[in-house]
Order: C-alpha cells, then sequence, then structure tokens
C-alpha cells in the first residue's frame, strides 16, 4: 500500500515535490500506521492525486477520509474502522504567500521580527491553525508527544522552521514532562536525552528551553548542555523563563550560536493584551534592529497574529526566522 501511494504521488506530482515516509511506533493492540508527508511543487497538482489515492482505496476495499486546512489536506486510509495510512499533502509557505508588491529598500533592511511558537505536539488543530498562517514562523515541537514527529515535519514541509522545545525542570513544578533535563546530571546523560528527543522532532535546527527556571540557573548543567548543541550545530535561544538564567552566556562562552526571547506574546491571554506585546516586540526591534517574541498556539494568539503581523511588514519590519537572530 505505501509503495502504490507513493508511486501515485510521484507520477502526480512529478516536478519539484518531496515524498517522505514516517511509519509510527506501534502500541499494545494497534497496528503501527504509514504517515506520508507530500510536499507539492504546484497546487494544481492536487485533484489528479486525489483521484489516483481514491483509486487505490477503492482496489483495496479501504474506506478514504480528507480533512483539509489552509495549507494541508489530510487523507486516511483505513480498513474496517482502523487507519493504516495517513497522506498529508502540504503546500509550501512560499505558494501560499502573495507575490511581494516592490519592497522598498528600506523595508529589506528594516527592523527583523521572530515569532516562535511553543508547545507544538499536543493539538492538531491549533498547529495547523498556526502552520497556515502565509508569515515565515519558528515553530518550537515539545518531544516524545504523539504528534510531535508529525506536526514537525508539516511545519518543515511548509516552510517554517522547526526548533526542539526542550523540556527542563522548573522551580517547585508539578511535572509536564516525563523527560526534562534536571540539575545533576551529568554531561553524558544530558547527551543522550538530546538525542533521544531529537529522534521525534524531526529537522530541529536549534532548541529553546521549556519551562527549566531551575534548570537555566544552574552553571553546571548548562555547561554540560551547551557543547552537546555545539557538536550538533543547534543554536540556543534562552526562552528567558526567569531573570537568573545563565543560559545565554553559558551558550556564548561554549561557542553556541545563541539569542534570548525579548516578549512573551501571550502570559495573559486575551486578544487586547497580546495585540500589546506585538506592539512592545516591534518597538524593541525597531530600538535594537531586532527581537525575538515567544506566543503559543492560542485562538487569541493566532487572530492577533493574523491582524498584526500584514501592518507590521507594511511599516517595514522584515519577518525572519529564529536561526537569522542568533550570533
Amino acid at each position: 500500500m505505501t509503495s502504490q501511494i507513493t508511486a501515485a504521488a510521484k507520477q502526480a506530482t512529478p516536478r519539484k515535490s518531496e515524498i517522505t515516509i514516517r511509519p509510527e511506533i506501534a502500541s499494545t493492540g494497534h497496528p503501527a500506521a504509514d504517515d506520508i508527508f507530500i510536499t507539492l511543487g504546484d497546487p494544481s497538482q492536487l485533484p489528479v492525486l486525489r483521484q489516483s489515492l481514491s483509486a487505490i482505496a477503492h482496489r483495496h476495499s479501504l474506506d478514504l477520509s480528507e480533512f483539509s486546512s489552509r495549507g494541508v489536506e489530510r487523507f486516511d486510509f483505513s480498513f474496517r474502522g482502523t487507519r493504516t495510512h495517513s497522506v498529508h499533502v502540504v503546500s509550501p509557505l512560499a505558494a501560499r504567500m502573495p507575490p511581494p508588491i516592490h519592497p522598498s529598500s528600506a523595508a529589506q533592511s528594516g527592523p527583523r521580527l521572530a515569532i516562535i511558537i511553543d508547545d507544538f505536539g499536543y493539538d492538531r488543530s491549533a498547529a495547523e491553525a498556526i502552520l497556515a498562517l502565509p508569515f515565515p514562523l519558528t515553530v518550537s515541537v515539545i518531544p516524545h508527544l504523539p504528534l510531535s514527529s508529525d506536526l514537525a515535519e508539516e511545519a518543515y514541509r511548509r516552510g517554517d522552521e522547526v526548533l526542539l522545545h526542550l523540556p527542563m525542570q522548573s522551580v517547585g513544578e508539578t511535572r509536564q514532562e516525563q523527560i526534562e533535563l534536571r540539575p545533576g546530571m551529568p554531561a553524558a546523560e544530558v547527551s543522550e536525552i538530546l538525542s533521544a528527543m531529537l529522534e521525534t522532532v524531526p529537522h530541529a535546527v536549534g532548541v529553546n528551553n521549556h519551562q527549566g527556571s531551575l534548570a537555566t540557573s544552574n552553571p553546571a548543567l548548562m555547561q554540560a548542555l551547551m557543547p552537546v548543541l555545539r557538536e550538533r550545530n543547534l543554536f540556543f535561544i534562552d526562552s528567558r523563563t526567569t531573570p537568573t538564567t545563565v543560559a545565554y552566556a553559558t551558550a556564548e562562552r561554549s561557542g553556541v550560536r545563541a539569542a534570548s526571547r525579548r516578549v512573551f506574546l501571550d502570559d495573559t491571554p486575551t486578544r487586547a493584551a497580546i495585540l500589546a506585546q506585538i506592539s512592545q516586540a516591534a518597538t524593541a526591534a525597531q530600538h535594537d534592529g531586532s527581537a525575538i517574541a515567544i506566543g503559543h498556539p492560542h485562538p487569541e494568539t493566532i487572530a492577533a497574529l493574523t491582524d498584526s503581523l500584514p501592518r507590521l511588514e507594511s511599516l517595514g519590519f522584515r519577518l525572519v526566522f529564529a536561526s537569522d537572530l542568533v550570533h
């Protein structure tokens, strides 16, 4: 089945398309399914591919369901109620963005603003809403969650940038993640944990800390982490969940490309408050030349970004990836 689906995809999308297969890990009592990601070089190729997938389902007496959101079509094959394959047909960011209207030299050299959206991996519908936005965004994916690999793959296919949202211990936390970096861990254990996390977040080019008010304040733990990142050519974004963080300074001393979050967008998750924080991030970028803002896939955040980012672009701000602001 997987071979037939990929062959149909290659025939329907002969130019400028990419195909990736990610088998699921089987859990007890549940057979594994294959996730197949297809990046279309031309969205007009979709009807031909849809017809081919329908023919395959009919040939094998399988049910075929289609789910749609802006930028992605998902086709689920199932046999007697059990999903066997999901085909994710992704239109990249470049295909969804309107053509630029002769940007001025001022716009090309304007203040740079990077938006990181944390906590990917829990909720597909919220992630799809973020990924559908026609702006360059950096998405940070929590590892070891059921949707971690799928959403990282979809973000990459759409042209957004992917980070590992690295769980770290917080002060007085009720532990939310089963696996996290904790003070006292030796460097070998830090390396092993990071490697396992990266296996579940494909295409990650850097990391930022998930929680971590205790961990990022611990010099020994940060000193153990940074050489591991340097060996893997990963950059570090300090989310600055505590004013006592030493993470960014340790990264600099260790030769790891790094930057720090300037503004949290949605600590107060109301549209008015988020709009005010976006304005604050823009002011910081204008003053310093660049700024990083971090938000989450809340409906209010999505609405505020949808309203604000086109206006900022019209004022000459440049929306960039986090990797563009590390040094």
